[in-house]
């Protein structure tokens, strides 16, 4: 009897093993995804990365590109909302910060008090504060549509729409220093004793290579904005356009 229980212990035991080298076999064979693969094989993952950007949609407003230069500029300076300062604990340099600390919900302006200081009309309780100028109709049509869209950080590819063949002062460069630049650098707010609201400002700066070197971020230069991103690729190469015909008055 002995004999026999001994005899089935060692025929369970290599059936046993038969079963766990059948089952790993097939462990070899299975697919993390659920196909079989031929492990005969060289797998070769193609680390080449084929992201690519979508194109500036004219009907959606970019955060990236439309509303944080303008509320960086705007909003996000020394005595105002910028990190150091951060006013009644509101800091509005970057989109996490202004969602957060200026309550935004997207596709709601009434939420927080964010949209409703903008577009007040009471000196002493609009944002910016005097002597600061009011944010433009235009600034805060751009501010509105981009909570009304959802409040989110887009981004774009503007290589598609960036058309340096007819560069002005008035018409190219003017509105993109007025976005991005003139809340911090006009004649109630002369930061760095630079004006840039003005065509005689701005002009100088450019004459002198500040300006160029400062919105690309060049090495001994300042970089600017100060509080926002840097310029779009395509507002800097429109912005050395107009420097590189003379920054002319036109």
């Amino acid at each position: 009897m002995k004999y026999i229980n001994q005899t089935f212990i060692i025929l369970f035991f290599l059936i046993g093993v038969m079963i766990t080298l059948s089952v790993g076999c097939q462990f070899d064979k299975i697919d993390l995804v659920g196909g079989s693969v031929d492990t005969t094989d060289t797998i070769v993952i193609d680390t080449t990365d084929t992201t690519t950007m979508s194109d500036c949609d004219p009907n959606v407003v970019y955060f990236q590109r439309d509303v944080l230069p303008i509320i960086a500029s705007s909003c996000a300076k020394s005595g105002c909302h910028d990190v150091i300062t951060h006013e009644e604990g509101i800091v509005l340099d970057n989109f996490t910060n202004i969602i957060k600390t200026g309550k935004i919900k997207g596709g709601n302006l009434n939420s927080g008090d964010f949209y409703k200081v903008i577009i007040e009309t009471k000196a002493s309780k609009r944002m910016p504060p005097p002597p600061n100028a009011a944010l433009t109709a235009e600034q805060i049509a751009i501010v509105k549509k981009w909570i009304e869209q959802g409040a989110k950080e887009l981004t774009c590819n503007e290589g598609s729409i960036c058309d340096d063949s007819n560069v002005t002062y008035s018409k190219t460069v003017a509105p993109i220093l007025a976005k991005s630049c003139n809340g911090c650098h006009n004649p109630n707010f002369i930061s760095g004793g630079v004006i840039l609201s003005t065509y005689s400002g701005a002009s100088a700066i450019a004459a002198n290579g500040m300006l160029a070197g400062t919105i690309s971020h060049a090495v001994g230069f300042k970089p600017m904005p100060k509080a926002g991103a840097k310029l779009s690729s395509c507002n800097i190469k429109l912005i050395n356009k107009w420097i590189s015909d003379g920054a002319p008055n036109n």
